[in-house]
């Protein structure tokens, strides 16, 4: 124990804790892309907007956010411990992970649109109750958060257009 009431989230247990939320989203991740194949090649062939991005940008998008997903989950965690804040990043990391079987395995537009509003929403919850206990890792989230915004507008113009 730290002071005596909460338990020492420092040193190698804490190290150990942010291996542990890396792995949380590189799973979400692998998830999101086990049995779907071609998604750039399916991608090209929608009919998009005029401002959707090419995309060979996701890759290095996705690589910086899931970055700054697991650093914000761990300094929360470490900040407070499991808080309401944790369940709802694990639920949008749970939305995350359905969104691309749904969009590019299924070709669910939809659905997908469906799931990527719901995945924006509980991010909206999780930067709030992150911003209660700590704010570097709700300010970690907010990038995330804009980019599934324009994600969540781009899949409602890919519904509207396909």
């Amino acid at each position: 124990m730290a002071d005596g009431n909460r338990p020492d989230r420092r040193g190698v247990r804490s190290w150990l804790a942010l291996l542990g939320f890396g792995l949380a989203v590189a799973a979400a991740a692998a998830i999101g892309g086990v049995g779907v194949a071609g998604t750039a090649a399916e991608y090209r062939s929608l009919a998009t907007p005029p401002w959707a991005p090419p995309s060979w940008l996701f890759g290095p998008v996705w690589t910086a956010l899931y970055v700054t997903i697991a650093v914000a989950g761990w300094l929360a965690w470490r900040r407070a411990g499991w808080t309401a804040g944790l369940t709802w990043y694990g639920v949008q990391l749970v939305l995350n992970a359905a969104w691309t079987p749904l969009f590019f395995g299924a070709g669910r537009y939809a659905w997908a649109l469906v799931d990527i509003v719901a995945l924006w929403l509980a991010l909206s919850v999780t930067i709030g109750l992150f911003w209660r206990v700590s704010r570097p890792a709700a300010l970690l989230l907010v990038p995330y958060w804009a980019w599934v915004a324009y994600a969540t507008a781009l899949n409602a113009a890919i519904v509207a257009l396909n």
